[in-house]
């Protein structure tokens, strides 16, 4: 049951990514557009510190929000904030990365995914999008390792923490689990995956609903 559970929070998480993609920018062809935008990336300042500054001041919103209305708006300026990453070469990768895994081509994926972090390796994003790769492929402990990558340079990444959790819930380890709900409860107090995680744990581990 856990591992379903993971697999479905793991498609509707991408499925609400899917205004992210651009048509066209998965194929083989739009290698030498990525290597034009790394060339121009040469020429222009570093956009990172902005877009950081954006994600944390969302991120302290979400942490007020009242209602689950108002969270979920929130939510979704903070996912469009972490997709991009301020390396035009890199968001090409993403993008390309995410069709890829879209359409199932998993290795294409992996491997898009693998050169924005050898290009980015302080990218959040990246790191947890590799991860539902490595879940699905039931290679668990590259899947936490990356998760663990993500939230070393993004810790406020609810995301990776509700990733950590059901992975763990799959591993059946519980007490780790709920662990992980809890820090993500922490950011995102309107997180639906992780209140409905920590309902679950709570029956597991002590028997009764909370």
């Amino acid at each position: 049951m856990f591992r379903v559970s993971l697999v479905i929070a793991a498609v509707l998480a991408l499925s609400a990514c899917d205004k992210s993609f651009a048509p066209g920018t998965a194929g083989k062809e739009g290698e030498p557009a990525a290597k034009e935008l790394a060339q121009s990336e040469k020429e222009v300042g570093d956009p990172r510190e902005g877009l950081a500054n954006l994600s944390q001041d969302l991120l302290d919103k979400l942490k007020e929000t009242e209602t689950d209305e108002e969270a979920a708006a929130i939510e979704e300026e903070v996912w469009d904030a972490w997709l991009v990453s301020g390396s035009p070469t890199v968001d090409v990768l993403m993008q390309r990365g995410l069709e890829y895994q879209q359409m199932k081509r998993l290795d294409d994926a992996r491997e898009a995914f693998d050169r924005a972090i050898s290009i980015q390796p302080d990218y959040a994003e990246v790191w947890n999008r590799r991860a539902v790769l490595f879940f699905n492929e039931g290679k668990y402990d590259e899947a936490i390792a990356d998760l663990e990558s993500a939230l070393t340079y993004e810790p406020r990444h609810f995301g990776a923490w509700i990733g950590l959790a059901m992975i763990f819930e799959s591993i059946e380890r519980p007490e780790a689990a709920l662990r992980a709900y809890d820090k993500a409860l922490a950011i995102h107090p309107h997180a639906q995956a992780a209140v409905q995680g920590k309902k679950r744990l709570d029956r597991v581990i002590n028997g009764r609903p909370l």
